[in-house]
Protein backbone atom coordinates (compact mmCIF):
# COMPACT_ATOMS: atom_id res chain seq x y z
CA UNK A 1 0.00 0.00 0.00
CA UNK A 2 1.20 3.51 -0.81
CA UNK A 3 0.59 6.73 1.07
CA UNK A 4 1.34 10.35 0.22
CA UNK A 5 4.07 12.11 2.14
CA UNK A 6 4.98 15.78 2.47
CA UNK A 7 8.27 15.47 4.36
CA UNK A 8 10.21 13.68 7.09
CA UNK A 9 11.87 15.16 10.16
CA UNK A 10 14.55 13.19 11.98
CA UNK A 11 15.31 13.73 15.69
CA UNK A 12 12.07 15.58 16.32
CA UNK A 13 11.75 16.70 19.94
CA UNK A 14 8.40 18.55 19.99
CA UNK A 15 6.00 16.06 18.39
CA UNK A 16 5.45 13.69 21.28
CA UNK A 17 7.61 12.26 24.05
CA UNK A 18 11.31 11.58 23.57
CA UNK A 19 13.18 11.73 20.27
CA UNK A 20 10.98 10.96 17.28
CA UNK A 21 10.97 10.50 13.54
CA UNK A 22 8.10 12.62 12.24
CA UNK A 23 6.33 11.76 9.00
CA UNK A 24 4.32 14.74 7.74
CA UNK A 25 1.57 13.18 5.66
CA UNK A 26 0.11 14.99 2.66
CA UNK A 27 -3.49 16.21 2.55
CA UNK A 28 -5.72 18.08 4.99
CA UNK A 29 -9.43 18.98 4.85
CA UNK A 30 -9.01 21.93 7.23
CA UNK A 31 -7.85 25.40 6.28
CA UNK A 32 -6.57 26.64 9.62
CA UNK A 33 -5.82 30.35 9.62
CA UNK A 34 -2.47 29.85 11.35
CA UNK A 35 -1.37 26.67 9.54
CA UNK A 36 2.38 26.78 8.94
CA UNK A 37 2.29 24.03 6.29
CA UNK A 38 -0.34 25.12 3.71
CA UNK A 39 1.64 23.12 1.14
CA UNK A 40 0.32 19.97 2.87
CA UNK A 41 -3.33 20.78 2.07
CA UNK A 42 -3.50 19.31 -1.43
CA UNK A 43 -4.19 15.56 -1.17
CA UNK A 44 -2.46 15.01 -4.53
CA UNK A 45 0.70 16.86 -3.55
CA UNK A 46 3.85 15.51 -1.99
CA UNK A 47 5.14 12.13 -3.12
CA UNK A 48 4.20 8.50 -2.81
CA UNK A 49 5.72 6.50 0.02
CA UNK A 50 5.52 2.79 0.82
CA UNK A 51 5.26 1.21 4.26
CA UNK A 52 8.70 -0.35 3.75
CA UNK A 53 10.23 3.13 3.45
CA UNK A 54 8.43 4.26 6.60
CA UNK A 55 9.93 1.34 8.51
CA UNK A 56 13.39 1.80 6.97
CA UNK A 57 13.54 5.49 7.87
CA UNK A 58 12.10 4.90 11.34
CA UNK A 59 14.63 2.19 12.16
CA UNK A 60 17.47 4.67 11.67
CA UNK A 61 16.35 6.37 14.87
CA UNK A 62 16.19 3.26 17.03
CA UNK A 63 19.41 4.05 18.94
CA UNK A 64 17.93 7.40 19.97
CA UNK A 65 14.31 6.62 20.81
CA UNK A 66 14.95 5.12 24.23
CA UNK A 67 11.88 4.20 26.27
CA UNK A 68 9.79 7.21 25.26
CA UNK A 69 10.51 8.06 21.61
CA UNK A 70 9.35 6.59 18.33
CA UNK A 71 7.43 7.74 15.27
CA UNK A 72 4.83 10.50 14.97
CA UNK A 73 2.50 10.74 11.99
CA UNK A 74 1.62 14.40 11.54
CA UNK A 75 0.53 16.47 8.60
CA UNK A 76 -1.50 17.69 7.04
CA UNK A 77 -4.09 15.42 8.63
CA UNK A 78 -2.77 11.85 8.91
CA UNK A 79 -6.21 10.31 9.53
CA UNK A 80 -7.05 11.09 5.89
CA UNK A 81 -4.82 8.10 5.06
CA UNK A 82 -6.18 5.70 7.64
CA UNK A 83 -5.65 2.41 5.81
CA UNK A 84 -2.04 3.28 5.02
CA UNK A 85 -1.38 4.46 8.57
CA UNK A 86 -2.80 1.28 10.04
CA UNK A 87 -0.50 -0.87 7.92
CA UNK A 88 2.47 1.35 8.75
CA UNK A 89 1.79 1.35 12.49
CA UNK A 90 1.49 -2.43 12.58
CA UNK A 91 4.76 -2.76 10.65
CA UNK A 92 6.50 -0.40 13.08
CA UNK A 93 5.07 -2.28 16.04
CA UNK A 94 6.64 -5.48 14.69
CA UNK A 95 10.01 -3.68 14.88
CA UNK A 96 9.38 -2.51 18.44
CA UNK A 97 8.79 1.12 17.41
CA UNK A 98 6.02 3.12 19.10
CA UNK A 99 3.71 5.37 17.05
CA UNK A 100 1.76 8.53 17.77
CA UNK A 101 -0.94 10.22 15.69
CA UNK A 102 -0.90 14.03 15.61
CA UNK A 103 -4.40 15.01 14.50
CA UNK A 104 -6.19 18.30 13.96
CA UNK A 105 -9.51 16.92 15.17
CA UNK A 106 -11.13 18.06 11.92
CA UNK A 107 -11.52 14.70 10.17
CA UNK A 108 -12.65 11.20 11.03
CA UNK A 109 -13.87 8.23 8.98
CA UNK A 110 -14.50 4.49 9.22
CA UNK A 111 -10.76 3.72 9.52
CA UNK A 112 -9.95 6.24 12.24
CA UNK A 113 -10.86 4.10 15.25
CA UNK A 114 -8.67 1.22 14.06
CA UNK A 115 -5.75 3.61 13.54
CA UNK A 116 -6.14 5.16 16.99
CA UNK A 117 -6.46 1.71 18.55
CA UNK A 118 -3.21 0.60 16.91
CA UNK A 119 -1.25 3.75 17.82
CA UNK A 120 0.39 4.13 21.21
CA UNK A 121 -0.86 7.66 21.77
CA UNK A 122 -2.66 10.63 20.22
CA UNK A 123 -1.63 14.26 19.99
CA UNK A 124 -4.77 16.37 19.56
CA UNK A 125 -4.58 19.96 18.36
CA UNK A 126 -7.70 21.62 19.73
CA UNK A 127 -8.29 24.57 17.45
CA UNK A 128 -10.91 26.28 19.61
CA UNK A 129 -13.47 25.09 22.13
CA UNK A 130 -16.25 27.34 20.78
CA UNK A 131 -18.03 25.79 17.74
CA UNK A 132 -18.31 29.09 15.84
CA UNK A 133 -14.68 30.06 16.47
CA UNK A 134 -13.58 26.53 15.57
CA UNK A 135 -15.29 26.81 12.20
CA UNK A 136 -13.98 30.34 11.68
CA UNK A 137 -10.41 29.14 12.23
CA UNK A 138 -10.55 25.84 10.36
CA UNK A 139 -13.40 25.97 7.86
CA UNK A 140 -14.66 22.72 9.42
CA UNK A 141 -17.45 21.81 11.83
CA UNK A 142 -16.60 20.64 15.34
CA UNK A 143 -18.36 17.26 15.08
CA UNK A 144 -15.25 15.20 14.16
CA UNK A 145 -13.46 16.57 17.23
CA UNK A 146 -16.11 15.15 19.57
CA UNK A 147 -16.18 11.84 17.70
CA UNK A 148 -12.42 11.57 18.08
CA UNK A 149 -12.59 12.36 21.80
CA UNK A 150 -15.24 9.67 22.19
CA UNK A 151 -12.96 7.12 20.50
CA UNK A 152 -10.01 8.09 22.70
CA UNK A 153 -12.15 7.68 25.82
CA UNK A 154 -13.55 4.31 24.76
CA UNK A 155 -10.09 3.00 23.91
CA UNK A 156 -8.51 4.55 27.02
CA UNK A 157 -5.78 5.90 24.73
CA UNK A 158 -3.12 8.24 26.18
CA UNK A 159 -3.43 11.73 24.72
CA UNK A 160 -1.57 15.03 24.70
CA UNK A 161 -3.66 18.16 24.21
CA UNK A 162 -2.22 21.05 22.21
CA UNK A 163 -3.72 24.51 21.87
CA UNK A 164 -2.33 27.36 19.79
CA UNK A 165 -2.69 30.67 21.61
CA UNK A 166 -3.38 33.65 19.33
CA UNK A 167 -3.11 37.25 20.57
CA UNK A 168 -6.52 38.87 20.82
CA UNK A 169 -8.29 35.59 20.09
CA UNK A 170 -7.80 33.20 23.01
CA UNK A 171 -4.87 34.65 25.00
CA UNK A 172 -6.61 35.14 28.32
CA UNK A 173 -7.21 33.32 31.59
CA UNK A 174 -10.93 32.89 30.92
CA UNK A 175 -10.18 30.87 27.80
CA UNK A 176 -7.67 28.64 29.60
CA UNK A 177 -10.20 27.96 32.36
CA UNK A 178 -12.78 27.08 29.72
CA UNK A 179 -10.22 24.84 27.98
CA UNK A 180 -9.57 23.03 31.26
CA UNK A 181 -13.29 22.40 31.58
CA UNK A 182 -13.57 21.31 27.95
CA UNK A 183 -10.90 18.63 28.29
CA UNK A 184 -11.96 17.48 31.77
CA UNK A 185 -14.12 14.78 30.18
CA UNK A 186 -11.09 13.24 28.43
CA UNK A 187 -9.98 10.56 30.85
CA UNK A 188 -6.45 9.94 29.60
CA UNK A 189 -4.89 13.40 29.18
CA UNK A 190 -1.19 13.15 30.00
CA UNK A 191 -0.08 16.65 29.02
CA UNK A 192 -1.48 20.01 27.93
CA UNK A 193 0.72 22.23 25.75
CA UNK A 194 -0.03 25.84 24.92
CA UNK A 195 1.75 26.78 21.70
CA UNK A 196 2.41 30.42 20.87
CA UNK A 197 1.14 31.71 17.54
CA UNK A 198 3.87 32.78 15.12
CA UNK A 199 3.79 34.19 11.61
CA UNK A 200 6.89 32.51 10.19
CA UNK A 201 4.86 30.88 7.40
CA UNK A 202 3.58 34.18 6.00
CA UNK A 203 6.12 34.21 3.16
CA UNK A 204 5.13 30.66 2.25
CA UNK A 205 1.52 31.79 1.78
CA UNK A 206 2.70 34.58 -0.51
CA UNK A 207 4.69 32.13 -2.64
CA UNK A 208 1.67 29.83 -2.91
CA UNK A 209 -0.69 32.69 -3.74
CA UNK A 210 -2.85 32.05 -0.67
CA UNK A 211 -4.24 34.89 1.43
CA UNK A 212 -2.77 34.91 4.94
CA UNK A 213 -5.73 35.69 7.16
CA UNK A 214 -3.77 36.63 10.31
CA UNK A 215 -1.42 39.05 8.58
CA UNK A 216 -1.90 41.84 11.12
CA UNK A 217 -1.46 39.67 14.23
CA UNK A 218 1.94 39.72 15.95
CA UNK A 219 3.56 36.57 17.39
CA UNK A 220 2.51 35.51 20.87
CA UNK A 221 4.46 37.06 23.73
CA UNK A 222 6.57 34.34 25.37
CA UNK A 223 6.18 35.63 28.94
CA UNK A 224 2.41 35.82 28.62
CA UNK A 225 2.34 32.31 27.16
CA UNK A 226 4.30 30.98 30.13
CA UNK A 227 1.88 32.64 32.56
CA UNK A 228 -1.12 31.17 30.76
CA UNK A 229 0.54 27.73 30.69
CA UNK A 230 0.65 27.79 34.51
CA UNK A 231 -3.17 27.89 34.47
CA UNK A 232 -3.59 24.60 32.59
CA UNK A 233 -4.86 21.68 34.63
CA UNK A 234 -2.03 19.43 33.44
CA UNK A 235 1.22 21.28 32.65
Amino acid sequence: MKGRLHSIESFGAVDGPGIRTVFFMQGCPARCAYCHNPDTWNECGGREIAVDEIVHRAKRGLPYYGNDGGVTFSGGEPLLQGKFLLEAIEALKAEGIASAIDTSGTYIDEDSEDVIAAADMVLLDIKHIDPAKFEELTGREQGPLFRLIDIVNRLNKPIWIRQVIIPGFNDNADYIEALNEFISDIKTVKKVELLGYHNMAENKYERLGIKYRLKDIKPMNADKLRNLSRLTTIA
